[in-house]
């Protein structure tokens, strides 16, 4: 019999990841080192994604995070009110504020379950990070999650002068604690703040930019693939944007899903629009507004 309950604990759960490009389904305990990537890239969704050509730039091999580009403008006061709808449902909101926090950005993130999600499985998750702007080396990232009768608190210090990120976590429900240490580079992004670190990268079209990422557990290389131009209507208004389609090279997504995201194709790089095709189906995340204050 079809379980209702674990497709829509993967929509609620990832409304906040999917906007991330962070591989929702990964679990951080279960990292591996990476691998060789396939030698054939990602088809493109089923979907019909527009006429937007791709060219041949070289790909951006070094696995480093790079500074944010002169014109790169850090939404600081700003928040992405986006909906979720998963088939025909709606799914959940989900929310990314960036704040000023001293001589850092503090990145906040809120997935809410709605709807019939909410009655099958209910959600608040509440994610929070902060990063060097200068660099864009992220230096605290944190969650609790609350997720049916699951509770989770989980923090995450990237400790740059030791090299290692370490990872304190305490399940509620089961009443357990975990420390752990894993080896990072010398400038990790983490699973919220990502989405802005790929906004501000040029992303040229038919290019690939690849960079550390860091969940707590071993570090992992995340490859950006930029795909096309398209235009893209939502409740916020309608933007020309740039598509990309991030993936691990250790195939973590493989076999369970594709992400792609669409940037707004300006100099404020607005992540307009999120989707994901799993097993269970597609999941559609659209910008409702931007708050400012």
């Amino acid at each position: 019999m079809f379980n209702k309950k674990k497709p829509m604990k993967h929509v609620v759960i990832t409304l906040v990841f999917a906007l991330a490009l962070a591989a929702p389904w990964v679990d951080a305990a279960a990292l591996q080192r990476p691998k060789p990537a396939p030698a054939s890239s990602p088809a493109p969704p089923a979907a019909s994604f527009g006429s937007g050509a791709t060219s041949t730039l070289p790909s951006v091999s070094a696995p480093a995070i790079a500074r944010p580009r002169a014109e790169y403008r850090f939404p600081v006061g700003q928040t992405f009110v986006y909906g979720a709808v998963w088939r025909v449902f709606n799914a959940g909101i989900a929310t990314l504020r960036m704040e000023q926090a001293g001589q850092e950005h503090r990145v906040v993130g809120a997935a809410d379950a709605m709807g019939s999600a909410a009655v099958l499985y209910r959600v608040r998750d509440r994610y929070e990070s902060f990063i060097d702007p200068a660099t864009f080396c992220s230096r605290n990232s944190s969650r609790n999650i609350e997720e049916g009768r699951r509770r989770v608190d989980t923090n995450i210090t990237f400790d740059y002068s030791r090299g290692e990120a370490v990872l304190d976590q305490k399940n509620f429900k089961k009443n357990t604690e975990k420390h752990e240490k894993h080896p990072i580079p010398n400038c990790v992004t983490d699973v919220l703040s990502a989405i802005y670190y790929v906004a501000s990268l040029p992303l040229q079209v038919g290019s690939t930019y690849r960079f550390p990422l860091s969940d707590g557990g071993e570090a992992l290389t995340v490859n950006v693939h930029v795909e096309a131009k398209e235009q893209i209507k939502t409740p916020a208004g309608t933007f020309n944007t740039i598509r990309v389609q991030p993936e691990t090279p250790d195939g973590l997504l493989k076999d369970k899903g594709k992400i792609w995201v669409w940037y707004s194709d300006d100099a404020a790089r607005v992540p307009v629009q999120v989707r994901t095709h799993m097993y269970w189906g597609t999941l559609t995340f659209t910008l409702q507004r931007i708050d400012r204050n």
